[in-house]
């Protein structure tokens, strides 16, 4: 269920494999995205079973609707039940105990905290969102709430690999134009894209030295959801929280 956890100095960070829930195929097992043609009920269990093995209050883990934008929300409480989920692709708090969470099944879930300023961030980095600048926004907003770069620490979680990650020659160039450490070539010698080295290049540029990120390729995983391979399947989570 929970395929990779750490703590440091009171932040937390967690990303979810694909086991332990209830959900049916093609969604098997643990699917916490809402927007994939997976029952409301399985998605909703699924976000009790992952939150509660975390130590988290469901009610209090913040979702986003991602769009592959750039848009960053602030936040000091769940959305309420009456209220719509905004479409952003990056969350910022500086409540404790307030966890924020970021669906991804190829993309990259960046996790952000800086524990002595009390601030954490999630984001959701897939190729335009990184191309846009969604974690140097989510950085950005961080240091407004008094976060510094040089305490940030960051983590990465489960994403398809730059050996796996096709693309056509011309979206490779146009990605590299912006970021030339996401410039990628596949095992099998055709034009790649490496959104992950691109994100740590980013946060490198940042000032953010603390930074971690997962070996896991999703496409190549069978134990995590890849849209990639399968095109109909669940979606992973990160989690990033602080006492």
């Amino acid at each position: 269920m929970i395929g990779q956890r750490e703590s440091v100095s009171g932040a937390h960070f967690a990303f979810t494999d694909r086991w332990g829930g209830v959900s049916a195929a093609p969604y098997e097992e643990l699917n916490l995205g809402g927007a994939v043609g997976d029952t409301p009920e399985s998605v909703r269990a699924n976000r009790e079973l992952a939150a509660t093995s975390l130590g988290l209050d469901p009610a209090r883990v913040v979702w986003m609707n991602q769009v592959h934008g750039a848009e960053v929300a602030v936040v000091d409480e769940p959305w309420g039940s009456g209220n719509p989920v905004p479409e952003v692709d990056a969350l910022v708090t500086a409540r404790h105990g307030l966890a924020l969470a970021v669906l991804t099944a190829d993309c990259v879930p960046v996790l952000l905290a800086d524990p002595v300023a009390g601030v954490a961030a999630a984001a959701h980095a897939g190729r335009p969102g990184m191309v846009k600048g969604v974690v140097p926004a989510a950085v950005r907003a961080m240091i407004e709430l008094g976060a510094a770069p040089e305490r940030i620490v960051a983590r990465t979680g489960p994403a398809v690999c730059g050996r796996c990650y096709e693309v056509p020659e011309e979206m490779r160039a146009e990605v590299a134009a912006v970021e030339p450490t996401a410039y990628a070539e596949t095992r099998w010698g055709t034009p790649a894209v490496d959104v992950s080295a691109g994100v740590h290049a980013q946060l490198d540029r940042l000032g953010v030295c603390d930074r971690s990120h997962s070996p896991v390729c999703t496409l190549e995983s069978g134990d995590h959801f890849s849209y990639r391979r399968d095109r109909i399947t669940g979606r992973l989570a990160g989690y990033v929280w602080l006492d």
